[in-house]
């Protein structure tokens, strides 16, 4: 049976010791751990240079926003420069006219670090190995045939954790229980 693991906060956990060598062996043990970060400075301030192994053993990246730069920067990186042509034309007039045409192939960022820094919130940037990152919208969560059993729909779907493990158990006269010795 697959294990997942999600890791909300994964900045403010703790460190998960070898979590580098994890991330590179649980595949084949069919879990998987989704870690979720503010800024990928977080990761590399926990875990130093382990943090861009344990980034590379990722199979997928959401970026949902945020204005961090040195995520900003891997990102712009990651997702690269597209190509456009540019045509100048030129005419000079005179005793001898003359026109002449320039052509260029630039280099052009898909999304600058400022763009990225101002995305759209209801857009994501999606990685997937394997796949040339694209953008997109992000799920509504409203929309998810489930959405009324949360508690974000209906407060009274409030697990309290507090009353479940403080809860008292109250034997009455015609209760049948087994008692066991533990020592």
């Amino acid at each position: 049976m697959h294990v997942r693991c999600l890791i909300d906060e994964a900045a403010n956990i703790g460190q998960i010791p070898n979590l580098e060598k994890l991330m590179a062996t649980i595949r084949s043990r069919e879990i998987s751990a989704a870690l979720v970060l503010q800024a990928k400075s977080q990761l590399k301030a926990i875990y130093k240079d382990n943090a861009d192994t344990i980034i590379g053993n990722c199979d997928s990246q959401i970026f949902l926003g945020g204005s961090e730069q040195t995520t900003l920067k891997d990102l712009n990186t990651t997702l690269g420069k597209e190509t456009i042509d540019m045509y100048n034309t030129g005419e000079t007039r005179g005793t001898s006219q003359s026109y002449n045409m320039n052509y260029q192939k630039l280099g052009h960022d898909l999304m600058s670090i400022d763009e990225l820094a101002v995305m759209d919130g209801g857009k994501c940037i999606v990685q997937i190995r394997g796949v040339r990152p694209f953008l997109s919208s992000k799920y509504d969560l409203t929309q998810h045939p489930k959405y009324p059993l949360t508690a974000d729909a209906d407060k009274r779907n409030w697990f309290d954790i507090e009353k479940f493990l403080n809860h008292n158990l109250i034997l009455k006269a015609d209760d049948e229980y087994e008692v066991v010795e533990v020592e």
